[in-house]
């Protein structure tokens, strides 16, 4: 019974997690565009978008990705044998680079913060779309189990990433 309880702990703070992943690069998207904006418009854009980002990435995000990855040892600690199951490596190592991509929107979040602009909006309207793409890979990853072939989930990895791309260049046309 406590594994099950471990469990819906786990999957509440993935979703809570993914809620800040995609929020968050929306967040940085706007505090870059507030900077393209003259005063005092820019300075009231950008204390509050920094105001918003704050309180998702520390109230919520970051505490989710604690958890996250603390219930999901636990997990583990009470499976060990999923650790010889060749699907659960992909996804441990999926989970690993979602890590990544979440310390580099704190790296982003922080330069913005010091008006370090290093990225466009266009590139981080691409870096936003890139917590749906660990989404659809860990979640497929771990339904399908090894029944998932490595070539049709890599197929089809890549027609979501065109049809994401496709749909940013239609909204692009679309705004301008």
């Amino acid at each position: 019974m406590t594994f099950l309880y471990l469990k819906a702990v786990h999957i509440i703070f993935i979703v809570t997690w993914f809620a800040g992943l995609f929020y968050m690069p929306r967040l940085l998207i706007y505090m870059r565009e507030a900077y393209d904006k003259t005063e005092p418009e820019k300075s009231i854009l950008l204390k509050n978008f920094s105001l918003m980002a704050s309180r998702l990435w520390f109230g919520i995000t970051w505490p989710s990705a604690i958890l996250t990855l603390a219930m999901g040892t636990s997990l583990l600690i009470s499976q060990p044998s999923w650790l010889a199951l060749s699907f659960m490596h992909l996804k441990l190592g999926l989970v690993g680079l979602l890590y990544l991509y979440h310390f580099s929107l704190q790296i982003i979040f922080n330069q913005l913060k010091q008006g370090q602009l290093k990225y466009s909006s266009t590139q981080l309207r691409f870096w936003n779309e890139v917590a749906t793409l660990f989404l659809i890979s860990i979640v497929f990853l771990i339904v399908l189990k090894s029944a998932l072939s490595m070539v049709w989930g890599l197929a089809g990895l890549i027609i979501i990433t065109l049809l994401i791309v496709a749909g940013m260049q239609i909204y692009k046309k679309y705004r301008n």
